[in-house]
């Protein structure tokens, strides 16, 4: 990969793994849902006006919004409220990736591989480290709602293969457009309308730069420039990439927000990686080997 398009991709990865943090100051101000439903505002107005709808009917438009857009976020900005360290949040949303797999065999008859099978149980024991900490470090409905949003994630990428090729950032746009509503109802439900009102009306300038953020930088240059990478080379080169967004989170929120993990958090935040690693690199190292032994024999 040339260099210009390394840099590239380590924009996006520090773009999403920033992101963290950037919720969390964004949470400081605004409750979860209204948080939702403003973000997806601004990702949805006024580009709508001037990016063409992709080619898909809009039933599938309406199945990735209520998906990677809706469920998603709302599970994880909940989260995030009631706890959920932003940091460990970037790392156990990548359980996505194991729920890509398990909803891929439930749903097309994908067939597991040996080595996704192995980084799940690994993920899985990472989990549970994280998960049997004391719950004042990390409460157990945070960790659940952060998982949530993961299993929400891994079936909007179920639906978006159905699509083919289509052009992710008019798809990012115009499936903005079915959050917006559904979260303010959430809003005006769970969180209440004095609540809706006083935090419009004092509305604070980090809140204001952190919805910029999460809607222009993490959103539409995030997803702009990782689309790019995946015009330019094969998805098994670029989505790698992604195994770094934890890394930054973990680290930003580490430098920014002072966030600090125990030691059996370190332990189960390794364990995570490890699985996820194993998941990515796991069939290519095993069919290296094999090929060794074959020619040793």
């Amino acid at each position: 990969m040339p260099l210009k398009d390394l840099l590239i991709a380590l924009v996006v990865i520090v773009a999403w793994g920033v992101n963290f943090v950037v919720i969390k100051v964004g949470l400081d101000g605004l409750p979860p849902m209204l948080l939702g439903a403003l973000r997806f505002l601004l990702v949805a107005f006024p580009a709508v006006l001037l990016v063409k709808r992709p080619k898909l009917p809009w039933r599938w438009l309406i199945a990735y919004g209520a998906t990677i857009s809706l469920g998603q976020f709302a599970f994880l900005f909940q989260a995030m409220y009631s706890g959920m360290p932003p940091g460990l949040a970037s790392l156990v949303l990548q359980s996505q990736a194991f729920f890509t797999l398990g909803f891929a065999a439930l749903f097309l008859g994908e067939r597991l591989r040996v080595a996704s099978v192995l980084g799940l149980l690994v993920a899985a024991a990472g989990l549970a480290v994280i998960g049997s900490e004391d719950s004042s470090h990390v409460p157990l409905i945070a960790l659940l709602l952060t998982l949530c949003g993961g299993a929400m994630w891994g079936l909007g990428n179920i639906i978006t293969r159905r699509f083919g090729k289509v052009d992710l950032v008019a798809l990012v746009i115009w499936g903005g457009l079915i959050p917006p509503l559904p979260f303010l109802a959430l809003s005006w439900w769970l969180e209440g309308p004095e609540a809706i009102s006083h935090a419009l009306l004092n509305i604070s300038l980090n809140s204001v730069l952190a919805l910029a953020y999460l809607a222009f930088i993490a959103t539409m240059v995030g997803y702009s420039l990782w689309s790019t990478l995946l015009s330019r080379h094969p998805a098994g080169k670029v989505a790698p990439f992604s195994l770094l967004v934890p890394v930054i989170g973990l680290s930003s929120s580490a430098v920014l927000l002072g966030e600090r993990l125990s030691t059996l958090q370190c332990w189960g935040a390794a364990l995570v990686m490890l699985g996820l690693l194993i998941n990515v690199f796991g069939a290519r190292l095993g069919q290296r080997l094999s090929g060794r032994a074959g020619r040793a024999a």
